[in-house]
């Protein structure tokens, strides 16, 4: 029996994808050929992507085989019509539609299940079962979202009885804009019906977080929790920690993860300190939603720093600079089981953390793990007043650090490795 195993894994986001969705799969491949597993990919052949970031072209493993299919995109369509706004690829409802863009959030939310990738669905089954057919593999990854990669890897489970595994990089019904979406009943439960059915039929779950597994059980036993991680970066950009006191928010904030106790505490801590409002900073580096600039135009026009996008392998520079990273959690009633891939992004840069989000939810034991900050409730208004008085003093004094520790079981090596026993597991 030969030791090396051979995976083909289903993902939408490939580079030049930009964006978290992009990151989890091609570091897991980057490193899975260390644990005697080779991987292959299948994505698209035409990609709309909403970012787009070359410099992720770069962590392709060498010589892997790429398999490509095109894909029908509603989007083109919306886009040809010019309601398909951007910012909705990258997470973000538009909470103000006119009325031709409610019926066709109306349309695309009851007609296109379980999301407007479903018409890659049927030509990748049909490509991948001939492929299958006559290639060696040992199992089938699917990495939703697009939760319809996910019917992908059910219909050739289904077909081929081949060993599946489907990895959720977030929730299904439970993501945060499940709730937003102006779903029927009807639709409503086929969405529930296609996810149980997917929990039910694959050979083995991963999820990225313990609250989401808790979620999962009463569907499979079979599941087991491999977070996101950090890499290794070579910065690319001068590292030098800011003068002034910055906050800095990496990545996309949407109104639901938009912190107005922060943008309060901060106000009023300026108009009772002239030094505090004099070396404040906030910096947004991502897309930001209008709600977010309308509570910040509070401040002064300095204060904020706004830097739309940045390529991955430069992220880190600007974290590693900066006083205080802030992690804001989304404000909904999931929120107990985020985990956003930047928290271990802000991890290897060792600056101090501000999160605010659930002080008992998967991202305050990542932080109590490691030691690299602290986490503050949506509502706890005196807690966090207090707390960025005591970061600004500190800075002050020149002396803000943070002695993290344990890190390193969050490098995406050693994620890695956890995966391969996952998959050994399966296939063996």
């Amino acid at each position: 029996m030969s030791s090396k195993k051979k995976v083909l894994i289903i993902t939408y986001y490939w580079p030049p994808a930009g964006g978290p969705g992009v990151q989890r799969w091609l570091k897991f491949s980057k490193y899975l050929r260390d644990y005697d597993i080779e991987p292959v990919i299948y994505t698209i052949d035409n990609p709309t992507y909403p970012i787009l970031d070359s410099s992720s072209e770069n962590d392709i493993p060498q010589g892997i085989e790429v398999l490509k299919q095109p894909i029908f995109e509603l989007n083109s369509i919306l886009s040809f019509f010019g309601v398909h706004n951007k910012k909705e690829s990258a997470g973000f409802l538009n909470p103000k539609p006119t009325l031709f863009g409610k019926m066709i959030q109306y349309i695309r939310a009851n007609f296109f299940i379980p999301d407007a990738r479903k018409f890659w669905i049927q030509p990748s089954v049909k490509f991948l079962s001939n492929y299958l057919k006559n290639h060696k593999i040992d199992a089938i990854i699917s990495t939703g979202p697009p939760h319809s990669v996910h019917l992908i890897g059910l219909k050739l489970k289904k077909q081929l009885g081949i060993k599946w595994i489907s990895d959720f990089r977030d929730p299904w019904t439970e993501i945060d804009y499940f709730k937003q979406l102006p779903l029927t009943k009807k639709a409503t439960n086929k969405h529930h019906q296609l996810e149980q059915e997917v929990l039910v039929n694959s050979d083995m779950t991963i999820v990225v977080g313990e609250t989401m597994k808790q979620r999962y059980l009463k569907h499979t036993s079979s599941i087991e929790v491999i977070t996101n991680g950090f890499d290794t970066i070579q910065n690319s950009l001068p590292q030098k920690l800011d003068s002034n006191f910055s906050i800095t928010h990496v990545g996309s904030m949407n109104s639901d993860r938009n912190p107005q106790i922060l943008w309060d505490v901060l106000k009023e801590i300026c108009d009772s300190n002239s030094d505090f409002k004099k070396d404040l900073r906030i910096k947004f580096i991502g897309k930001i939603d209008d709600s977010v600039l309308q509570d910040v135009k509070v401040f002064d026009q300095k204060t904020i720093i706004r830097i739309p996008y940045v390529d991955h392998k430069d992220v880190n520079s600007y974290q590693v600079s900066s006083q205080v990273l802030l992690l804001s959690i989304n404000n909904v009633p999931s929120a107990k089981g985020i985990i956003t891939g930047k928290i271990f992004e802000y991890l290897q840069a060792k600056r101090p953390i501000l999160a605010i989000g659930p002080e008992d939810g998967d991202a305050a034991i990542i932080l109590k793990n490691t030691n690299a900050g602290e986490i503050v409730d949506f509502k706890n208004k005196k807690t966090l007043k207090a707390l960025i008085i005591d970061f600004y003093n500190t800075y002050k004094e020149g002396n803000l650090h943070v002695k993290s520790d344990n890190i390193n079981q969050y490098h995406r090596k050693n994620i890695t490795s956890q995966l391969a026993e996952v998959i050994k597991k399966v296939v063996y």
